[in-house]
């Protein structure tokens, strides 16, 4: 029996992904150094498909000559695909209500590359909103969702280069099943979170 072929692919493509999988897993921008050789190339090769992707916004780059971070596109094609996942789609609806019957504002936030990461967000009646954007990441020691992502998640968020809540809030959190935080981000202002498993 003759294997099927797999399907034809642009090398190119595949060659310079290694760069944008590489900032993806890092997490943080790179030296074009660093960031050749995490993804397998010299930095004569990676600067080419570098400024290919600067152009598309898929890549950009600290002052023309800092360091290499993702660009606008990539977080807009990463929101795009939370948008598709339809666990928060599915969501969206249960927030409307509950900010409605709660009387603040509710979001939706899911574990990124780089943490707790905002996704959808509800407004209650309230006449004074909390503010909160779609690809905000969330402080692990600062937030309620932040500390809940740790206690839950504390294998992927000890690998983020940011300080952990101390471990006596992660055994409250974990012991309580929710978190919260007050006056952490802005004076007077309280934030609860519960996980959605």
């Amino acid at each position: 029996m003759v294997e099927p072929k797999a399907p034809r692919g642009i090398q190119s493509i595949e060659v310079g992904g290694q760069l944008l999988l590489a900032l993806a897993h890092q997490g943080r921008p790179m030296a074009l150094k660093d960031l050749a050789r995490e993804a397998g190339m010299t930095p004569a090769k990676a600067h080419p498909y570098l400024v290919s992707f600067i152009k598309l916004g898929l890549v950009e780059q600290d002052g023309g000559s800092g360091p290499y971070g993702l660009g606008p596109l990539a977080l807009q094609l990463g929101l795009i695909s939370l948008q598709q996942y339809d666990p928060v789609r599915l969501a969206t609806p249960v927030i409307e209500e509950l900010a409605l019957q709660l009387g603040h504002t509710v979001a939706i936030a899911v574990w990124g590359t780089r943490g707790p990461t905002i996704v959808r967000v509800a407004e209650g009646p309230a006449a004074v909103h909390i503010s909160m954007r779609h690809g905000t990441v969330m402080s692990l020691a600062g937030t309620a969702s932040g500390r809940l992502f740790a206690a839950y998640r504390s294998e992927e968020a000890a690998g983020l280069a940011e300080v952990l809540p101390d471990m006596g809030v992660i055994a409250a959190v974990r012991a309580a099943g929710l978190a919260t935080s007050r006056d952490s981000v802005v004076a007077g202002v309280s934030a609860a979170a519960a996980p959605v498993f």
